[in-house]
């Protein structure tokens, strides 16, 4: 007959430990983890991974697969994905990339009409014609214009833009280059997930949970879980919606040409939107200065789509998609995010916040469980010390006062 459910007990911090022990150990933390970063960050990127495929792991247990095969199962699907996207986005930007440094290339160098005429020369003749019949005929930009177009194509654009193409196929290779160096990490992550039900066994022997509350792994997964479902479907609205204004923009003739590469803006805004923060800006980047070069004034039109995109993002799609899936206060995001940064660069942003999100899992366990001694007045003192008593001498009676006397 099973005994009653183990009831998690509550572990007290002395005073003595608070004040010497914890700074102690926070200290020695600290150095390690400085001295061993890249070890560090290898592990806690391999330990994220761990936790998120756990489940898919776990649920091919419970049809009867061995843990080992379930664990190569979701393994090969998981690189298959990833290899097979990074290939697939790296062909998008490669071929859209030439493309359109052969768009500009064109804009600048070949003639259009007459002689020397380039799609340039004409937008700046538009651009004078403007201000000449909206009663702005005092600003003469069409000769600047010219002298700056001439200046561009004496440096020799192709050679520009070609640099470009270099910088961009160079860049993919980087991409399948780093993803032979996860091999350490995805090593390092197998062994993880086989030993997760020995790992999580330890735990809750040590730690049992409360009646009807998970444990402290589920926790993690869970946090997790919710964290990239909510960064998905964020980076989803924001990458479609800003693909959808370039396409309408482009058919519509007000930024010419950006229906045909809005797939890769889109994809670009929503890999920026990784980034927190500074991601919406960066996303916007790319699409501006292509307005700037195709046509100065369709740049206006780039810049009111993204203000407005970012306007949405701020008010109304991030505190419903993320605020629900991380439940952390915003300074502690900002704070995590510049910590991450400032400790392991760009990488350490990114995983800034699911770091955070387990984080939080595992404070919310050991808050449970864990007190603190109480250091207000009252409370018993860590040494008993006897107190010495010396006898006072009896104190003789004072002299009544000459008024009584009388």
């Amino acid at each position: 007959m099973a005994g009653p459910p183990a009831v998690a007990a509550k572990i007290q911090v002395p005073r003595w430990i608070q004040l010497v022990g914890l700074p102690l150990v926070l200290l020695f933390l600290w150095v390690v983890a400085g001295a061993a970063r890249h070890v560090v960050f290898l592990f806690l990127i391999a330990g994220l991974i761990a936790f998120l495929l756990n489940p898919l792991v776990r649920g091919l247990t419970r049809v009867w697969i061995p843990r080992g095969f379930g664990v190569a199962i979701v393994y090969v699907g998981f690189v298959a994905i990833i290899v097979a996207s990074a290939a697939a986005i790296g062909t998008v930007v490669v071929n859209q990339t030439k493309s359109s440094a052969s768009r500009v290339d064109d804009y600048f160098t070949v003639a259009h009409g007459r002689p020397n005429q380039t799609h340039a020369y004409q937008d700046v003749d538009r651009f004078q014609h403007w201000l000449d019949t909206h009663r702005l005929s005092s600003v003469k930009v069409r000769q600047q214009g010219h002298d700056l177009v001439n200046r561009i194509r004496e440096k020799d654009v192709s050679k520009y833009t070609r640099q470009v193409i270099d910088f961009v196929e160079g860049a993919a290779i980087g991409t399948l280059k780093f993803l032979f160096s996860l091999v350490l990490v995805i090593v390092v992550s197998i062994y993880m997930l086989l030993d997760m039900p020995r790992l999580g066994r330890v735990v809750d022997r040590r730690f049992p949970p409360q009646p009807g509350s998970p444990s402290l792994l589920p926790r993690i997964e869970r946090s997790l879980a919710s964290y990239v479902r909510g960064q998905f479907l964020l980076s989803l609205i924001i990458g479609t919606s800003a693909g959808l204004g370039l396409w309408l923009l482009g058919t519509l003739g007000w930024v010419p040409g950006a229906d045909k590469y809005a797939v890769l803006f889109g994809a670009w805004v929503a890999i920026t939107e990784l980034i927190p923060y500074l991601g919406p800006w960066l996303g916007a980047i790319p699409p501006l200065l292509y307005a700037l070069v195709v046509h100065p004034v369709s740049a206006l039109w780039v810049a009111l789509l993204f203000l407005g995109i970012h306007q949405i993002e701020g008010h109304v799609v991030v505190p419903k998609v993320m605020g629900s899936a991380l439940r952390l206060h915003p300074l502690l995001v900002i704070f995590g995010l510049l910590a991450g940064g400032e400790i392991y660069g760009l990488p350490g942003a990114l995983v800034a916040l699911p770091l955070l999100a387990a984080a939080r899992a595992i404070w919310e366990f050991f808050g449970e469980r864990v007190t603190l001694e109480s250091w207000h007045e009252g409370g018993a003192l860590p040494v008993q010390v006897e107190a010495e008593t010396r006898p006072v001498a009896p104190v003789p009676p004072a002299d009544p006062p000459a008024a009584a006397s009388r």
